[in-house]
C-alpha cells in the first residue's frame, strides 16, 4: 500500500497521498446566530508526542501521533490548501466522525459519507450541521459531558481529533497522474496566475508569537502524570459547506492510507509537556472586528452540500455547560466580509487507538 508514514513539516502534518492539514487558531464565534467565516490567526504549535516521553501520559505515549496546546473554549479550523492529490480524510472529533456522526470506523462510507474529500474541501470549522453550515471546533475539559464525544456517545473516553486519510487505489491513481500529464501539456505554454481549488486559505493571518524555551523544573525533568484530557465541543453556527463526493468510495483504497491521534493540551501542560510557552491567548473578537480585519465567505455553486447525521444535528454548545459566553460581540460590516472562489518533516508514531 505504500509508505503510510505520517510527518511533521513545520506545523504542518502531511500523510501520504499529498494530505496537509494545519490546524487554525481563529476567533471564537458566538453560539447564537449564523456567521459568516471567522479568519485564520495563525497555526497551533504541532509537536510530536514521542519527542517527549518523559513528560508526556504514558496513555499519549501508547497512542502517539502529535499534541497541540488549546485554551479552554478556544475554537480552531482545519485547513487543507496544500492537499494536491485526490484523497478521503476522515476526521474524528473523540472518535465521532464529524461529518456523519458515526463512530469511528476504517472504512469508508458513502452513504452516509462519512469523510472529507480532497482537495475539493478547503477547510473544515466545525461539525456538518447541515444546509451550508458547520457548528464551530471549540476545545472543551473531558468530563463535563459538553464533547461532541461525550453528548453522541454517552461518555468521553478519547478526547482530542483524529485522522485517516485513504488515497486513490493504484487504478485510479494511475488514471488520475495521466489526466494530470494530459493537463500539463495542453497548459504548458499558458502561464499559471492562480492556485487551484483550496489551495487559497482565508489570507491575512495575524503573526503569532514564537514560543520560548523555558527553564528546566527544578530537581530535574517532570515525571509523566495524569493527563489534562481535551475534547471538542461545538460553538456558534457558520455557514459553511461539507461537500458531497463526487468519487464513489471504490476509488479510493479499502485500508487507510494513515492515521495520527491529535491529543488537545491545556496551556499548563503544554508548558510543563515541552518546556515551551504556548501561544498568548485567543485575540479579542471585538477589537478584531474593530480595527476592520476581514471576515470570509466562501460559496461552490458547482458542489452540493451533505446533510447532517442525526447525532451531529442534535450537539448543544459548550456554553449549555459552561456558561453563557461574555465575550462581547461586534458584527462585521458588509466591507469586512471578503468573498472567496466563485466571487518532508519528521515521521509521526503510531499506537494504539
Amino acid at each position: 500500500m505504500g509508505d503510510s508514514t505520517v510527518r511533521v513539516d513545520g506545523d504542518t502534518l502531511r500523510l501520504p497521498g499529498g494530505v496537509a492539514v494545519r490546524f487554525m487558531r481563529t476567533l471564537r464565534l458566538p453560539e447564537s446566530g449564523e456567521h459568516d467565516l471567522p479568519p485564520g490567526l495563525g497555526t497551533f504549535p504541532l509537536r510530536r508526542v514521542t519527542d517527549h516521553p518523559d513528560t508526556v501520559p504514558a496513555e499519549w505515549l501508547a497512542r502517539g501521533g502529535v499534541m497541540l496546546p488549546m485554551y479552554l473554549r478556544e475554537a480552531m479550523w482545519l485547513g487543507f490548501a496544500g492537499s494536491r492529490e485526490p484523497a478521503a480524510l476522515q476526521v474524528g472529533a473523540g472518535k465521532v466522525c464529524a461529518v456523519s456522526g458515526a463512530p469511528w470506523s476504517d472504512r469508508l462510507s458513502g452513504d452516509p459519507q462519512n469523510y472529507l474529500a480532497l482537495p475539493r474541501q478547503p477547510w473544515l470549522d466545525g461539525i456538518n450541521s447541515g444546509k451550508g453550515t458547520v457548528r464551530q471546533f471549540v476545545a472543551v475539559p473531558l468530563g463535563l459531558g459538553a464533547t461532541v464525544e461525550g453528548q453522541v456517545t454517552g461518555e468521553e473516553v478519547w478526547g482530542g481529533v483524529q485522522l485517516q486519510s485513504f488515497p486513490l487505489n493504484e487504478r485510479k491513481r494511475a488514471e488520475w497522474e495521466e489526466a494530470q500529464r494530459v493537463l500539463s501539456l495542453e497548459t504548458r505554454s499558458v502561464k499559471s496566475v492562480g492556485g487551484g481549488y483550496g489551495s487559497v486559505p482565508p489570507p491575512g493571518p495575524l503573526p503569532m508569537m514564537p514560543a520560548a524555551a523555558a527553564a528546566p523544573a527544578p530537581g530535574g525533568a517532570p515525571r509523566p502524570r495524569a493527563a489534562a484530557a481535551m475534547g471538542l465541543g461545538v460553538g456558534g453556527s457558520m455557514r459553511q459547506e461539507v461537500y458531497r463526493d463526487t468519487r464513489p468510495v471504490d476509488d479510493y483504497t479499502r485500508e487507510p492510507g494513515a492515521r495520527v491521534f491529535v491529543h488537545l493540551v491545556t496551556p499548563p501542560e503544554w508548558r510543563r509537556i515541552t518546556g515551551e510557552e504556548p501561544p498568548p491567548s485567543p485575540v479579542d473578537r471585538a477589537a478584531y472586528t474593530k480595527a476592520g480585519l476581514p471576515w470570509f465567505d466562501y460559496y461552490d455553486e458547482g458542489a452540493q452540500d451533505l446533510a447532517p447525521g442525526g447525532t451531529l444535528a442534535d450537539v448543544k454548545p459548550v456554553g449549555d455547560w459552561l456558561g453563557g459566553d461574555l465575550d462581547p460581540w461586534q458584527p462585521p460590516a458588509p466591507g469586512q466580509v471578503h468573498q472567496l472562489k466563485d466571487a518532508p518533516g519528521k515521521p509521526v508514531q503510531d499506537g494504539d487507538w
